[in-house]
């Protein structure tokens, strides 16, 4: 049998510490080449077929968000937030260091959950994890939902669509950070700004990919 594996101790031994490219007012631990690092945990955890290490990565899309939420505090001071799919809680750490009332950063991945609470320690400022499927819930009780790099494969685009309205229905924003993935619903979509951001090559076809940060908005107000 495959020993245990602390996710923290995983995490420190296969990243190193860097400023994100497009929000460098923050610090995250991260990998420097996708496939080696999942491999290592796929043979760590002694499984095959796993996700990839979303959590070791800043994406286009969280990268967009981070920015437009630095940039632009007044969309979270204040207020209830709630990071869907927090990976790396990037977005979960700029909306606390723009001002944010409170945070939830919500992973499913508990190597996410722990990368989330290393980078949220090593930038000081602190929120809630939770390591539930908020798809399987209600919506959350926050004035505003962040969803980043969410709409790269169908079953995934849908769920969460269907969950958002719910959230949108319940009152809250839905804000969404993407660089033009294939199941983004385009006409639901409000463009708030667009940004060059410089990305892992491993990751991405291209060293920068444009992309922006949307606000969602139910179909008959799209």
């Amino acid at each position: 049998m495959t020993p245990p594996v602390d996710p923290r101790a995983f995490v420190l031994a296969n990243t190193r510490v860097h400023r994100v490219p497009h929000a460098p007012e923050i610090r995250l631990h991260l990998a420097d080449e996708a496939v080696a690092l999942w491999q290592k945990t796929e043979d760590d955890l002694g499984a095959i077929g796993l996700p990839p290490p979303f959590w070791a990565f800043a994406w286009a899309g969280g990268q967009a968000l981070a920015r437009y939420l630095l940039d632009n505090p007044g969309t979270v001071a204040g207020r209830s937030v709630h990071d869907f799919a927090t990976g790396s809680g990037l977005a979960a750490i700029a909306a606390m260091l723009a001002g944010a009332t409170s945070v939830t950063a919500c992973d499913i991945d508990r190597f996410a959950l722990a990368a989330a609470s290393l980078n949220m320690e090593l930038n000081g400022v602190d929120f809630a994890l939770s390591g539930e499927d908020p798809l399987d819930l209600p919506p959350p009780r926050a004035e505003v939902i962040l969803t980043g790099d969410v709409f790269y494969e169908k079953p995934m685009a849908t769920r969460v669509l269907a969950w958002a309205d719910r959230a949108l229905a319940a009152g809250s924003r839905v804000l969404v950070g993407d660089p033009g993935r294939a199941y983004l619903p385009r006409g639901r979509l409000e463009c708030l700004a667009t940004y060059d951001v410089p990305v892992n090559r491993s990751l991405e076809d291209f060293e920068i990919k444009r992309s922006s940060v949307f606000e969602l908005h139910t179909p008959s107000l799209a």
